[in-house]
């Protein structure tokens, strides 16, 4: 039976960007974060499944601390479970 899915998206600015990844990570029932500049374009596109936690989201968690500082406004896409 295919997962029924509803996508939502957040403008945040640069420096709010990992702390708003955290708080919906933390939210849960999130499929896929997708990581976008103001222009558009995709620059990050992180599944999240059972598997992905703690220690294994990381370094995700640190590469979109680097990409935030070089942001000065971004939007978030996530994707949910219904």
């Amino acid at each position: 039976m295919p997962e029924n899915f509803r996508t939502e998206e957040f403008k945040v600015e640069g420096e709010k960007l990992l702390a708003k990844i955290k708080e919906l990570i933390h939210e849960g029932n999130i499929r896929k974060v997708i990581i976008k500049d103001k222009d558009g374009k995709t620059l990050m596109e992180i599944p999240m499944t059972f598997s992905v936690v703690g220690v294994l989201i990381a370094p995700q968690l640190a590469a979109i601390g680097a990409i935030a500082a070089l942001l000065t406004e971004a939007t978030i896409v996530v994707e949910k479970a219904e």
